[in-house]
């Protein structure tokens, strides 16, 4: 037993400790302080979007000498390297004149449930920890499902993004598959060369990396080539090989082409293959009534990945992956621990058996508290709106005198201009668009080809910021043209 002596130092110690922790939890005036001063940084910044470059280079050098003290610092000194430098340097994902990779959004009402999801903390990753949260997630992935023709057997996961989303489904395709170290030598894994990068990322991290992979004909539209598929599939299964997994591509990163879900579908079902969607970038366009057939068989796929921090203009670290049969996504990812016992007996299917995620932010909120105050109306008008407005890029780069790649199915344009040293001008030009910085672009390269890329899918672009780029391109390549003139 401790004496008295003892018990009352113990006491002093704590009382001591307490007023330091108590630091963490800021009085009512200072968070009102705090919060005041936040919100009108975000009103400012978005405010002054317009007026601001899509990319700034830069090296954040005070950020980069900052240290993390035992005291800290006042607020406002912190909060202005957030304000000076690390949101005015690299890529403004947030501008409208943002067309490089495929832009981001970041919608106010996002963010306004990201702070309450933060802000009370509540883990929705278990039913029995938070009904109401579990809840909002199943309805969310429910819709999902909906807009993509699933029935209500279907089940997904709302993840960080595609690379989760499709590791997540691509696990599941191997377990329901039993494919495993006695035969994944024999298992064969199909896709165009124009397959997102983390596909590879997953077929590794999954122990897929001995499978057989096949690189499948695209055709001059850079779309999956069903018949080369077909062929493929037909002579692995002579060679006594297992067509594992064929993945399709709704809306490619490079071109924005999507692949023939539907004949691609009948091939999977021909052949017993899991037919696996990466719809990242393109699988909200299925809203799009003059898009919806471009998606015809998307419905007959095993699983899907969207990702709604595109298509839906959500902030980053927003993914959803869906399954056509709930059931065998669970039946990879569900665990059982006996202190969770307690957890055990609902209804609902928690996100924590349905993913591989386990403590995970509160996804659902961001998704739910958009689509329930604006309603499906605007998303679908957004988009339809970027379809047409990168058409309307494509009229005006070709009206300049730039080639331009397939015509575009959803809202992604490849231009260059033409030149006897092609590749080496077009990275010029885009380096002088991204020192311009008005407007961001990216780059590609296809069979040996320097593209530009035009991708539109801000929530923020409008006929404005299509102005404002055309008029960008044309003055960096007037000047690009009047360097290369030789003296008079």
């Amino acid at each position: 037993m401790r004496d008295a002596g003892q018990e009352e130092t113990r006491r002093r110690r704590l009382d001591a400790l307490e007023l330091i922790a108590r630091r963490l939890e800021p009085l009512p005036a200072e968070r009102g302080r705090i919060a005041a001063e936040t919100a009108a940084y975000v009103d400012t910044f978005i405010e002054s979007l317009t007026g601001e470059k899509a990319y700034v280079g830069g090296t954040c050098e005070g950020l980069r000498t900052m240290k993390v003290t035992e005291t800290g610092k006042p607020f406002g000194e912190v909060f202005s390297y957030l304000r000076d430098e690390m949101n005015r340097v690299g890529i403004n994902s947030s501008s409208g004149s943002c067309f490089g990779y495929i832009p981001g959004g970041g919608i106010w009402t996002s963010a306004v449930a990201d702070f309450v999801a933060a802000a009370t903390n509540r883990y929705a990753g278990v039913y029995f920890a938070s009904p109401g949260g579990v809840i909002i997630e199943n309805q969310m992935i429910r819709w999902l499902c909906s807009i993509i023709g699933y029935t209500d057997r279907a089940h997904g996961n709302l993840a960080s993004g595609g690379s989760i989303a499709n590791l997540t489904a691509i696990q599941a395709a191997r377990d329901a598959s039993g494919i495993d170290s006695t035969n994944v030598r024999k298992s064969v894994v199909y896709a165009t060369a124009h397959v997102h990068y983390c596909i590879h990322k997953a077929l590794h991290t999954t122990g897929l990396g001995e499978a057989v992979r096949r690189t499948v004909p695209m055709d001059s539209r850079y779309r999956m080539d069903p018949a080369a598929l077909g062929n493929m599939l037909a002579a692995d299964r002579d060679q006594g090989l297992k067509p594992f997994l064929v993945i399709a591509t709704a809306g490619t990163t490079d071109t924005g082409a999507v692949d023939p879900l539907d004949a691609v579908a009948d091939l999977c079902e021909a052949h017993e293959a899991w037919f696996h969607v990466d719809a990242a970038y393109g699988g909200f366009f299925v809203l799009v009534d003059e898009l919806r057939g471009l998606f015809k068989g998307i419905e007959r796929s095993d699983s899907v990945v969207m990702d709604p921090h595109k298509g839906m203009f959500l902030p980053f670290g927003s993914g959803a992956v869906l399954l056509r049969e709930g059931a065998k996504l669970t039946s990879s990812h569900a665990h059982d621990a006996p202190y969770m016992q307690d957890a055990a007996g609902f209804d609902e299917i928690s996100p924590a058996d349905a993913g591989p995620e386990l403590s995970r932010h509160f996804r659902g909120l961001r998704m739910w508290l958009p689509l329930h105050v604006h309603g499906v109306a605007p998303f679908r008008a957004n988009l339809e709106e970027k379809m047409l407005l990168c058409r309307e890029f494509v009229d005006g780069i070709r009206a300049r005198g730039f080639e331009t790649g397939p015509e575009p199915e959803l809202s992604v344009a490849m231009f260059r201009y033409p030149s006897p040293d092609a590749n080496a001008f077009n990275r010029s030009l885009l380096d002088a668009l991204q020192d311009d910085g008005r407007s961001f672009f990216s780059s590609t390269e296809i069979d040996g080809t320097f593209w530009i890329r035009c991708a539109v899918l801000n929530f923020r672009t409008h006929r404005a910021e299509i102005a404002r780029a055309l008029e960008g391109i044309s003055r960096c390549l007037q000047n690009l043209l009047e360097s290369r003139k030789p003296p008079a």
